[in-house]
C-alpha cells in the first residue's frame, strides 16, 4: 500500500527562494536542517487539479497546508475535519477513479472542524493572511457530535453518516527525551508540552476527558491551566499541522493527538513515534458526514458521503489505523 505514503518534500531554503524570485535557477537548498520539517509534507499530492500553474510554495512562509485545489472550477467542494487530511489525496483519487468527470474538479478544506463551522457561518469567506476567498460547502464531514450539531442548526441534511472510528495516541520525538510513558507523565514539571486548544478543535475536549481518566481534574488542570500559564503547554489552532512541526523543531517534548495522525507521521519518514494510551484512559471518535442544505452540488455531494462508507474508502481509512465504524456502536 505504498501508494498511500507521501514524499517528503525538498523544501527551498530563503536564499534559493530569493534566487529564484531574481530570476536565477534556484536548486534546493539544505542551509537550514530546521527547513525540511515546515508543511505541507504531501509533496503535492493533496492537490487535486489537472493544471498547478506556477508553483509558489515557500515554506514556512506561503505554504497553505490545508487548502486543496481550485475553488474556482470545482464541482464538489468538501469541508473536512482536518485529522485525516493526509487520507484526503487516496480517497480524492479512488473515488475520481469511479466519477471521473470530477477528476481535478474537487476542492477541499481540512481545517478544524469547529473553524469550518465559523467559515460556514460566515457564508463561506475565509481570509488567510492577504487573501480572501468564499467557498460554498457541498459537505461537512467531521466528528459527530459537530455534524448532527450543523443538521440541527438547519445547515445541513440529516441524519448524520458514520463512517469510522478513532482513538487517541501521545505523538513524541523519535529518541523520547521526556521519557514519556502514558498520560500520566505529560503532567510532570519541565515536561513541555504541545495540546490542541479545546476552543478551537474539538479534540482538545476529549483529551481532557482521556485525562481525566489517568489522573483526575489534577492532571487536566497540570496539562490545561498550571503548564499553560508557566509556558509549558504549547495550544494550537490546527494541531495536526503544529503539534508535528513543535516536536520536531524541539518546542515540546510531546503532545496528543489521534493515532491516525503519528502513523502518517512515521509513514513519512517524520522523526516521530506515538506511545500509546491505555484502552481504560483512552476515548473513541465517530467520524460523521452531512450533505449541506445549500449545497451548489447536491449529487456529487450525495456520491461523496456513499463513498465514505464504500470498502475501497475504508481500506484506506484503514491503512492509517481508523477502524470501520460498527453500527452496533
Amino acid at each position: 500500500m505504498t501508494s498511500f505514503h507521501p514524499m517528503m518534500p525538498r523544501l527551498l531554503s530563503a536564499a534559493a527562494v530569493a534566487c529564484a524570485l531574481l530570476g536565477a535557477a534556484a536548486a534546493p537548498a539544505e542551509t537550514d536542517p530546521a527547513v525540511k520539517y515546515f508543511p505541507p509534507w504531501s509533496h503535492g499530492t493533496n492537490d487535486p487539479v489537472q493544471e498547478r500553474g506556477l508553483e509558489f510554495t515557500v515554506p514556512e512562509v506561503d505554504n497553505l497546508p490545508d487548502f486543496h485545489g481550485d475553488p474556482m472550477t470545482a464541482r464538489l467542494t468538501l469541508f473536512v475535519g482536518g485529522n485525516y487530511f493526509f487520507a484526503m489525496a487516496p480517497l480524492v483519487a479512488r473515488f475520481t477513479e469511479e466519477h471521473p468527470e470530477l477528476a481535478g474538479k474537487i476542492y477541499y478544506e481540512t481545517i478544524p472542524p469547529g473553524l469550518l463551522v465559523e467559515q460556514i457561518k460566515k457564508h463561506g469567506t475565509i481570509t488567510v493572511g492577504n487573501m480572501t476567498w468564499t467557498v460554498h460547502a457541498d459537505v461537512y464531514a467531521a466528528g459527530l457530535n459537530r455534524v448532527d450539531g450543523l443538521i440541527k442548526d438547519g445547515e445541513a441534511v440529516g441524519p448524520a453518516v458514520r463512517y469510522v472510528t478513532n482513538t487517541l495516541t501521545i505523538m513524541i520525538p523519535k529518541d523520547n527525551p521526556a521519557h514519556i510513558q502514558g498520560l500520566a507523565d505529560l503532567g510532570k514539571p519541565g515536561v513541555r508540552l504541545v495540546m490542541p486548544n479545546p476552543a478551537y478543535e474539538g479534540i482538545g475536549r476529549q483529551i481532557k476527558l482521556s485525562l481525566a481518566k489517568a489522573g483526575g481534574e489534577e492532571l487536566v488542570k497540570a496539562v490545561y491551566e498550571t503548564k499553560v500559564r508557566n509556558g509549558e503547554t504549547l495550544l494550537t489552532r490546527i494541531h495536526h499541522r503544529q503539534s508535528p512541526l513543535f516536536l520536531m523543531l524541539g518546542r515540546a517534548d510531546a503532545g496528543v493527538t489521534w493515532q491516525s495522525e503519528a502513523v502518517f507521521q512515521e509513514e513519512t519518514g517524520n522523526p516521530l513515534t506515538q506511545v500509546a494510551i491505555a484502552q481504560d484512559q483512552n476515548v473513541t471518535a465517530i467520524y460523521a458526514a452531512a450533505v449541506m442544505k445549500a449545497a451548489p452540488h447536491p449529487k456529487a455531494a450525495r456520491q461523496w458521503v456513499e463513498f465514505l462508507r464504500s470498502p475501497a474508502a475504508t481500506a484506506i481509512f484503514e491503512h492509517y489505523g481508523f477502524k470501520a465504524y460498527a453500527e452496533s456502536r
